[in-house]
């Protein structure tokens, strides 16, 4: 594929959607790994860490989230195909967990967003990112260890596990709210100008 320049986002090259094909390669290659084996003793849990940005999205987020969604949906295929198998396939969704993720993500948005139009946005969302308060309602890491240990373990698992600050709640706003009732939703919670 070509790529394509942003024109209104600098620091943008890519080749269309080689995020989601870097995820996928690296999730398909593992499956291709563990499945014979699975499908040779008729059981085995597969487990997919996505993020509860694979069914919510954010501003400036639709590289990553894009990513996460396309997980969600490999993963949703694959666990009919494997069934028969008796394979299951289970999501684990992550709200806020207390990593560096966020000032990560923070520092990317100062360092390429220049005097882009998006400028506003960029800094309401990077604030949001390193606010103290976000900071200090996100969930240790063992939640998600904790998921995984259940997925295994279950003699039927659930297909997802939404674990975390914040993921129950806002993949269930994302379920009821209509698209433009959750875009205020997102806008208010992350700061974002209104002008």
């Amino acid at each position: 594929m070509p790529s394509v320049r942003c024109s209104r986002l600098p620091k943008c090259d890519f080749s269309p959607l080689s995020a989601i094909g870097a995820t996928k390669r690296h999730w398909y290659r593992l499956a291709q790994l563990a499945l014979p084996h699975m499908r040779a003793q008729r059981a085995g849990t597969i487990v997919n860490i996505t993020s509860m940005g694979g069914k919510i999205y954010t501003p400036l987020g639709g590289w990553y989230h894009g990513t996460k969604f396309a997980l969600e949906a490999l993963s949703d295929c694959l666990r009919i195909e494997v069934a028969p198998f008796g394979i299951n396939v289970v999501v684990i969704e992550p709200g806020g967990i207390a990593t560096e993720w966020g000032g990560i993500a923070a520092d990317h948005l100062d360092n390429t967003i220049g005097s882009s139009a998006y400028k506003k946005q960029a800094t309401a969302v990077a604030k949001s990112l390193r606010s103290e308060a976000n900071a200090n309602r996100n969930s240790p890491p063992t939640v998600i260890s904790n998921a995984i240990g259940k997925a295994v373990t279950a003699m039927r698992p659930k297909t997802r596990y939404a674990v975390g600050f914040g993921a129950k709640p806002l993949i269930a706003a994302r379920n009821i709210l209509t698209d433009r009732q959750f875009d205020a939703l997102i806008t208010r919670a992350t700061g974002l100008p209104r002008d």
